[in-house]
């Protein structure tokens, strides 16, 4: 795990950063003067303003920085402000400096720094401290004349009494354009009675004082930080226990990474850690250790058992680690560790005995009463507990508990440690299966579902690997053949192959009808759905659906139907496919079934975009990753969801809102099959912006170079797809030509949209693009897509539009996905109309064509096509038609600038567009280079001068 201690990535601070830019452009116009910067220790605040410097300072700007030093309980006086004036006569001399002032006022600055000489003769009175301010004032207002100027005073928390005067003064009193203050501080240090709260209080009422929280970095964040450090990608389990553990504080998240394999944080950070708690007095630490071992919150009533303190006695005892910021109130009556990580300290100071102790008190006094703890957390605390305490068997009898709560309250990922502890603690209890009331096996087996309904795959092979070995299918073959059904679904979530046999022979081992053969049913007829082979696969949901509606199973029912419109989405019948779904999403929903929903509306999403009906779809890909985060499902269905809504993205050329959701799928470790999807999505959008590294390196992965084996339809026609393109973007038609060959090679193509119809239409485009290199080869794979073609139904919008651009009718095709909200087959159809137009010498035709197409593939950044469409430009000869203002921008862009043009900052239109605030600052980025300013004041002016808002 050891690599580079800090990031080299800026991770997780778009927004902020963009915040910081935004200010200092609204302080050039002279609207602005101060930035107050708060956020915990360790929560990345130098780095942002780091980043921020760096950012302004490439652009021209000047930036002063210094920081305020503790020392005791009073700061360093003046310290940030002699930091800057030392950096300033470093880079223009005291002489350079003193010609900016007054004469004679950088004596005042004499107070500051020798170097100006002796100081006036008034001293440290109220006069020579105003006319110190004056002059500092005057100098910044002098050096942003003629270079814009940013001053960055850290730690404001740590300021003595002058410095946070002048800082107030300043805030106050710079009205100058071009100058900016970005001061930090520790929110989390600020206690009651700090000195630094009235003055962030009076700041707070000034107008062009403006306050920016720092929060701690998400899940993703973290997982985006660690891989900076380590030069890789980190497990997600590793990711998970760091982000735990540090809470998405930067700094700690940093020193776990140094401490090794191990991911505990170093022994100088427990040090300093602990110091604060050791300066406390004696009881209070004694009682810190009792709170350490109740967990992260610890009610009030619940420590006063615990300790023996009557309810007096405990409050004085708490209240020096209140005071001392170590210990914080909650809601409730309960009491929280300021930090997770000081927690762990102390707790980690408990010797043996006294941590077997604590623990079987809180135990006893839980077991005794449950309300002493939050509403549903009792079997929980009581399994966490009587394991602290070595008490095997409580400790596996409460495990199995908590693990059967968890099931029911959606908590897979909680279940599975709950059940492993109850394997590992099995061989110590004598008669464990009749205290749990269950086998070894079943323990097994529920662990495996609770791995596999969280999306871990690896864990759920071993426990359903381990539950085989236990079992003899001539005794037991129901069992059996459940288990064969969920490791069929495991081997397709790793990409493995020979699943059919499998489930062949599950379906002999279950030959009777009942609830096991229709549990293989499903997984059978599923998966002969999507390898294409849809006779069979109707076969067995005709049977299934029998014996669930006989057996009153409505999910069981559900699962099949899902089937069924697998099948007909197979087909190419799209509105079949829609009411099937809908009518399984529908009793999904009837029994509550977070498997069917999130299914179901996943299903969905795929389908809904063929019809045209996108926006809908992405309103049920919100719903539907709600649901998934409802039922506890986001590592399994809610990737689903996301990759299907990343899907929609790609075809509507939101592409930046695509890559987006790619990456935030695959931060939560997805399964190999699932990773595959998503990075095929992304792949699509490489290859349209020109990427190649990026899609060689996906093709790689995923197999695709080397036409790794499949077995699915849906994955076979993606990645020959992808393959084809690949060599069409590297400008070898010859090769696409030979992957073409290959494909249709197949015995059959699927009608979906966008499987069938879409791959004919890329071979149209590698012939006519080989019709020069291999003439023989073109026209025998032209006629094998006809007989292709002659055998696809057409039953969608899409897949119409895709024949209209296989058949050659590029006009009509264009007009197509115009209706359809796809800008990039619309544009990249009107070059192929021009390119006809053009060599039937209809030149003004043909740039009229290119004149429509070329924003629309400018504005998505496909540079390929960019590229061809200029290219043809210039053959035709001057006659592109003028580009309209509104072409500039997309529609998202228009909705954006419009957001801007009312002052609206980047959180305010993330949170009116349902989009994150990062993707507002891609498409303000986008806009001011359009529209060839700087400014989003200069945006707005250029879009009320331009009319863009009145369209």
């Amino acid at each position: 795990m050891l690599g580079r201690s800090v990031s080299p990535v800026f991770v997780g601070r778009q927004e902020q950063l963009t915040a910081l830019a935004d200010a200092f452009a609204e302080a050039g116009a002279g609207n602005a003067t101060a930035v107050l910067l708060g956020g915990e220790a360790g929560v990345g605040k130098t780095r942002l303003v780091q980043c921020f410097a760096e950012q302004v300072a490439r652009d021209g700007a000047r930036v002063l920085g210094g920081g305020c030093v503790e020392l005791s309980t009073e700061g360093l006086a003046y310290a940030p402000f002699t930091a800057v004036l030392r950096q300033l006569v470093r880079e223009h001399g005291t002489g350079g400096i003193a010609a900016l002032l007054p004469d004679g006022a950088e004596r005042d600055l004499a107070r500051l720094l020798p170097e100006f000489g002796e100081p006036s003769g008034d001293g440290e009175t109220e006069t020579g401290r105003a006319r110190l301010f004056e002059q500092i004032l005057t100098l910044l207002e002098r050096l942003a004349d003629d270079t814009p100027t940013v001053l960055i005073v850290e730690d404001i928390h740590w300021a003595d009494r002058s410095s946070r005067d002048l800082i107030a003064f300043l805030s106050r009193n710079l009205r100058v354009p071009q100058v900016l203050l970005v001061m930090t501080y520790r929110s989390d240090d600020l206690h009651r009675q700090h000195p630094l709260r009235p003055v962030l209080a009076e700041l707070g009422r000034v107008n062009g004082v403006l306050r920016l929280d720092l929060p701690r970095l998400s899940r993703e964040e973290v997982a985006q930080q660690m891989a900076g450090i380590l030069g890789s990608a980190p497990d997600y389990t590793d990711v998970e226990k760091v982000y735990e553990r540090s809470e998405g504080i930067p700094l700690f998240v940093e020193a776990m990474l140094e401490s090794g394999e191990d991911l505990a944080f170093p022994e100088s950070m427990q040090d300093l850690i602990l110091n604060a708690v050791e300066r406390l007095p004696e009881e209070t630490q004694r009682v810190l250790r009792v709170a350490a071992a109740g967990g992260t919150r610890v009610g009030h009533a619940l420590l006063s058992a615990v300790s023996g303190l009557s309810e007096l006695e405990l409050e004085a005892a708490l209240r020096p680690a209140i005071a001392g910021n170590v210990l914080q109130i909650s809601d409730n009556r309960a009491y929280v560790f300021r930090h997770s990580l000081i927690r762990e300290a102390v707790h980690e100071e408990l010797l043996p005995g006294e941590h077997q102790r604590l623990h079987a008190r809180y135990a006893e006094e839980i077991s005794k009463n449950h309300r002493l703890v939050p509403p549903g957390r009792a079997h929980v605390e009581l399994a966490h507990h009587w394991y602290g305490a070595r008490d095997d068997v409580h400790a596996l009898t409460a495990a199995w508990n908590a693990a059967r709560k968890s099931f029911k309250a959606f908590a897979y990922t909680e279940a599975v440690p709950l059940l492993e502890r109850v394997l590992m603690l099995w061989d110590r209890v004598p008669g464990a299966a009749e205290r749990i009331g269950a086998d070894h096996t079943a323990v097994l087996e529920k662990a495996a579902a609770a791995a596999q309904a969280g999306g871990e795959v690896d864990r759920a092979v071993k426990f359903v690997k381990a539950a085989l070995s236990e079992l003899d299918e001539a005794r037991e073959p129901h069992r059996v053949a459940g288990l064969i059904v969920r490791w069929s679904n495991l081997k397709i979530a790793k990409g493995q192959m020979g699943v059919v046999d499998d489930l062949r022979h599950a379906l002999k081992l279950v030959p009777e009808p009942g609830e096991a053969r229709a549990e293989v049913l499903v997984r059978m007829s599923q998966h002969l759905m999507l390898r294409g082979e849809a006779a069979e696969g109707e076969m067995y949901v005709e049977e299934g659906l029998r014996l669930a509606r006989e057996l009153g199973d409505r999910c069981l029912e559900a699962d099949l139907l899902l089937n069924l419109a697998l099948g007909h989405s197979i087909a190419g019948n799209i509105e079949a496919t829609i009411a099937t779904n809908q009518r399984a999403l529908d009793l999904g929903r009837q029994e509550n079934s977070g498997r069917v929903i999130t299914r179901a509306i996943g299903n969905m999403i795929d389908s809904l975009p063929d019809t045209g009906r996108w926006e809908e779809a992405l309103r049920l890909s919100d719903e539907g990753w709600r649901e998934a985060k409802r039922f506890g499902r986001l590592r399994a269905s809610g990737l689903f969801v996301l990759n299907n809504k990343a899907e929609a993205l790609e075809n509507i050329g939101r592409w930046d809102e695509a890559v987006e959701t790619v990456e935030r799928a695959l931060s939560f470790g997805p399964s190999l099959r699932t990773r595959h999807h998503l990075l095929r999505v992304r792949a699509d959008i490489a290859l349209a912006r020109g990427e190649v590294e990026l899609v060689e390196n996906i093709l790689s992965e995923i197999g695709v170079l080397k036409e790794r084996p499949e077995d699915f339809v849906q994955d076979i026609t993606n990645s020959a797809r992808l393959h084809i393109g690949w060599h069409m973007l590297r400008g070898e038609p010859g090769y696409a030509l030979a992957v073409a060959e290959r494909m249709l090679a197949r015995p059959a193509q699927s009608s979906k949209a966008m499987l069938g119809w879409r791959l004919l239409a890329l071979l149209r485009t590698v012939c006519d693009a080989a019709e020069d290199v291999d003439p023989d080869r073109v026209r025998a794979v032209r006629e094998q897509a006809a007989d292709v073609a002659a055998h696809l139904s057409v039953t969608s919008p899409v897949a119409e539009a895709y024949r209209l651009t296989y058949s050659g009718d590029f006009d009509a095709a264009a007009a197509a996905w115009e209706r359809l909200n796809r800008p990039h087959n619309q544009a990249r159809a009107l070059l192929r109309a021009a390119t006809v137009a053009a060599r039937a010498g209809d030149r003004d035709g043909a740039a009229a064509r290119l004149a429509t197409a070329l924003p629309r593939a400018t504005a998505l950044g496909a540079a390929p096509l960019v590229a061809e469409i200029e290219a043809l430009s210039r053959r035709v000869g001057g006659a592109q038609r003028p580009q309209e203002p509104s072409e500039l921008l997309t529609p998202r862009e228009l909705e954006v600038l419009r957001l801007v043009a009312l002052g609206r900052t980047n959180r305010d239109i993330a949170k009116e567009l349902f989009i994150s605030a990062k993707t507002v600052s891609v498409h303000v980025s986008n806009i001011l280079a359009k529209l060839c300013v700087t400014t989003r004041g200069e945006a707005a002016a250029a879009a009320h001068r331009l009319s863009l808002l009145s369209r």
